[in-house]
């Protein structure tokens, strides 16, 4: 149900286009924007060496998405690079939520990170999903800080 994306596969960008397209026009309403797809297999490309991406699946249809962002950390003497993911845009079709979807999604992520040694796992959550990223474990991060710079 849920799979890794690879990269250079054509269908699983689409499919994540088509979730990311969903999930702002729940947001905000219907976009008519005829170039969003092939905008965003371009930023794909670049951003596929160092972001990672699951879709959830339901007999072969796209339910769900989310990825993460890899930062790695400028080497310290004497101490390997430390690693840390940003995780982005969870997302599950409406008619699909409620089922555990989010959290196998989520669940990939976090092992995901563990095996690549990541030393955290940050988001920006909305106000209705912390509830869900609390029941996966993540906590009030005390230890950052945040500038805004705009919108």
């Amino acid at each position: 149900m849920v799979r890794r994306v690879d990269p250079a596969d054509q269908a699983a960008t689409a499919a994540l286009a088509n979730l990311r397209r969903a999930s702002v026009e729940e947001r905000d309403g219907p976009m008519d924007d005829p170039g969003f797809e092939a905008a965003f297999a371009e930023w794909w490309s670049r951003e596929a060496l160092h972001r990672l991406a699951w879709l959830a699946e339901l007999d072969g249809t796209a339910i769900g998405m989310v990825n993460a962002l890899e930062f790695t950390r400028m080497p310290t003497p004497g101490r390997p690079a430390g690693r840390w993911g940003y995780l982005g845009n969870a997302y599950v079709r409406p008619e699909h939520r409620d089922r555990g979807v989010g959290a196998l999604l989520v669940e990939a992520l976090i092992d995901e990170g563990r095996a690549r040694g990541w030393v955290r796992i940050v988001l920006s959550p909305s106000a209705r999903s912390v509830p869900f990223y609390r029941r996966a474990g993540f906590r009030d991060a005390d230890e950052l800080l945040v500038l805004s710079l705009g919108s």
